[in-house]
């Protein structure tokens, strides 16, 4: 039985013109990249690479329309090595470009066809959350279904990862939090996964306690203090990424696809809606399981007892960024069963690697709590 892999190559620079002078960046590479990010720090290199922004494909979170478009670009472009310059969009939709043969979106994420990598690819994060740099994932929502698609196999895990703390710093303060909470529950899921083992929970253990200190310093000393935390939260989400990318995430990243589908709330802060409410009703339904050597370790971390780590938890992410309920991002009250629905239908992939596997009444129960 396979334990754990680490496919992707981590390197770590101080700066851009280390990375560019490493990898040779030159007329063959397709560079797929934030725009604000890519003119600040690589537009005066004068690269010869073919380059193109996400916004030149839409705004928000990856659509099977926006992975289209890009693949027409890249299949004119001759290139033949892909560098994805951006948070989790971007190298989501730039993963896409690495599989062989001329499907489309759904033929991909739907696995209407055979996966087969074909080209390398560099996944450079540009904040602190995905984790999509070191995984083998990727997510679309599918305009027309309503909700997201999530594509994971190895063929499309990046060949190199690179760090490069500097990059973070274009970040707001309120997008650099809720990257870096879906960071920490990429952490928290992947602990208590079915398919955690010591491998993952070493990297996923070292991650929440990176990312839960940053938290507490973050709120002793005010939002600025984050720059002098780029390098620890940046390195977190990595290591966070790869516990994930072998144990998989769970009910939390699954709960939160509809509200990002039907309101275009983006992943992280989809994500932080259900982080620890669905961890209360994970701890109330099997109290014995590996939750109990999770709430001890969140409990040493965080200074209270395992029995208030979540509540505890809650006030501390609370102080960082204020969650809203459902309803403020337009939810209606009547959505309640068709979400819990739609997630029972479309994300077994992550159901199945929920600590406890929810049926759409106790899903149900969740959105009502947090509406």
């Amino acid at each position: 039985m396979k334990m754990f892999q680490n496919i992707t190559q981590v390197n770590q620079y101080k700066s851009c013109e280390e990375f560019v002078s490493e990898f040779e960046i030159g007329e063959s590479d397709f560079i797929l990249a934030t725009k604000t990010i890519y003119n600040k720090y690589f537009a005066d290199m004068g690269l010869k690479a073919k380059v193109f922004f996400k916004s030149d494909y839409g705004k928000g979170e990856p659509t099977d329309v926006m992975v289209n478009a890009l693949l027409e670009d890249f299949r004119k472009s001759g290139c033949n090595r892909i560098i994805a310059i951006g948070g989790g969009a971007v190298i989501d939709m730039a993963k896409i470009l690495v599989l062989a043969g001329n499907g489309d979106a759904a033929d991909y994420y739907q696995r209407k066809i055979p996966l087969e990598k074909e080209l390398p690819i560099i996944a450079v994060p540009t904040t602190c959350g995905a984790g999509s740099e070191v995984s083998s994932v990727s997510i679309a929502e599918f305009v027309e279904m309503g909700t997201k698609i999530g594509l994971a196999d190895p063929s499309i895990f990046p060949d190199y990862a690179i760090i490069i703390p500097e990059l973070l710093t274009e970040l707001s303060y309120d997008f650099f939090a809720t990257s870096a909470i879906d960071a920490l529950i990429h952490a928290i899921e992947s602990y208590v996964s079915p398919k955690a083992n010591l491998y993952t929970r070493i990297f996923a253990t070292k991650a929440m306690e990176m990312l839960l200190k940053g938290f507490k310093l973050i709120t002793e000393n005010g939002p600025e203090y984050r720059f002098n935390l780029l390098e620890e939260f940046l390195v977190a989400s990595n290591l966070a990424g790869i516990s994930f990318a072998n144990a998989g995430t769970g009910a939390v990243h699954a709960m939160s696809y509809p509200l990002s589908g039907v309101y275009h709330v983006t992943h992280g802060e989809a994500n932080y809606q259900f982080l620890t409410a669905v961890f209360k009703h994970y701890q109330a339904a099997n109290p014995t399981g590996f939750i109990t050597e999770l709430n001890e370790f969140l409990g040493g971390v965080m200074g209270c007892d395992p029995d208030d780590v979540y509540p505890e938890i809650e006030k501390l992410l609370g102080k960082v960024i204020v969650r809203k309920p459902l309803r403020e991002y337009g939810m209606k009250e009547d959505e309640i069963e068709s979400f819990a629905v739609s997630v029972e239908k479309s994300q077994q992939r992550l159901l199945n690697q929920s600590y406890v596997k929810f049926d759409v009444e106790e899903m149900m129960e969740i959105y009502r709590e947090l509406y």
